[in-house]
């Protein structure tokens, strides 16, 4: 059969029937066959030239439909295994011992997407090196979604305060969601005479580095919020390291230290039980769980926000096709009632809204954030 003059000129995806782009003049695919053509590619079928001779046909044009076809192929194939994901058990390694937010949060959505996706999904604690260990571990994955990670603020923040900390956050990872936000307050010891951020404040520029407040070293979440706070506001507080947040709360309660940053699920309770006093909240908007306690913005320091973030990523390199489905099973996973209240008990608040380039925008911006921090603390850092 002679194929009609506007056939498809370079592979036989349609024996030389099909209609052809405008003139074609470089031979492209039949667009109208792109897919059929991709899909016989995968299964093995053989791509073969017309055998009729074209003389503007060159090397050029056939080389570069050949490869359009090879990538088609590829794209093809990897839309079938996207479809067949998973196929078998995916873990969240979780890079702290457990019974932290962290650790409740990731077993909360592994139960959920356990029965979305039909497949079972693990928690391992991988805790060490303040996180850096089961985070490099999934760093080095393999990308093909069976292996995620659950993190909080130290994962942007370690990089900024440790000098070797063995993983990029953008570099390394495909964000895929955000799953919950943690507000943080600011509580002082009921001995301490200031009950307002301002009176604070202003006894903080009147006295430097008189006011102790309690962290869990550099580079945690509670230091964080503390050392942006007295940049913002132009102070000098005193920092008091311990290796754990259940130490430093106790020294707070017992008078040993003045202040903290902590968050509001385990601070909480200790306010509602006059253990403690809370001045602010660091989010921009106040907490379901001390709704009468005002953001540190509307209370004496303007535009300052922070708060603690917790996400799962996946390794560099995972398919769109995989994350996007992993994160709708994260999603799934928080909306459950059950899990919503639970998390709400504890004044954690769902993120449902989250995407993976919203989760990777917020990584980035937190990475400026703690970097020029690292700056001021440690002005040698780059």
């Amino acid at each position: 059969m002679v194929p009609p003059a506007d056939a498809c000129l370079t592979l036989a995806c349609c024996d030389g029937t099909g209609p052809m782009k405008t003139r074609a003049p470089r031979r492209e695919l039949c667009p109208i066959h792109i897919k059929e053509t991709a899909m016989r590619a995968s299964d093995g079928n053989e791509l073969h030239l017309h055998t009729k001779t074209i003389p503007k046909a060159t090397a050029r044009s056939l080389a570069h439909a050949a490869m359009l076809a090879a990538g088609l192929a590829c794209i093809a194939q990897a839309a079938r295994a996207d479809d067949r994901f998973p196929g078998k058990p995916i873990r969240i390694v979780v890079p702290v011992s457990p019974g932290g937010t962290v650790d409740l949060v990731a077993r909360l959505v592994a139960k959920g997407m356990s029965e979305d996706l039909g497949q079972s999904v693990l928690v391992e604690n991988k805790p060490g090196a303040s996180s850096l260990v089961g985070t490099r571990e999934v760093a080095r994955a393999a990308p093909d979604g069976y292996t995620l990670l659950a993190v909080a603020n130290t994962f942007v923040s370690a990089p900024a305060f440790v000098a070797e900390a063995g993983y990029d956050p953008i570099k390394d990872f495909a964000p895929v969601t955000q799953t919950v936000r943690i507000p943080m307050v600011l509580v002082a010891n009921p001995s301490v005479p200031e009950s307002s951020v301002k009176a604070l404040i202003e006894r903080a520029r009147a006295h430097p580095g008189q006011i102790s407040y309690a962290s869990s070293g550099i580079g945690s979440t509670g230091y964080i919020a503390a050392e942006l706070f007295s940049k913002q506001a132009g102070v000098k507080m005193l920092p008091v390291s311990y290796k754990g947040n259940a130490q430093a709360i106790t020294d707070l309660v017992g008078g040993q230290v003045m202040v903290m940053f902590d968050q509001v699920s385990t601070s909480g309770p200790y306010v509602q039980a006059g253990k403690l006093k809370a001045l602010g909240v660091t989010t921009s908007t106040r907490s379901k769980l001390l709704p009468d306690v005002p953001t540190i913005a509307e209370a004496g320091l303007p535009g300052y926000e922070e708060d603690t973030f917790n996400a799962i990523l996946a390794p560099a390199g995972t398919p769109a096709p995989i994350v996007l489905k992993l994160r709708d099973a994260v999603a799934k996973a928080l909306q459950r009632p059950d899990v919503t209240a639970q998390l709400a008990r504890q004044g954690v608040e769902v993120k449902l809204d989250s995407t993976p380039d919203g989760l990777g925008a917020t990584l980035r911006k937190a990475i400026v954030k703690y970097r020029d921090i690292a700056r001021d603390v440690a002005p040698s850092r780059p």
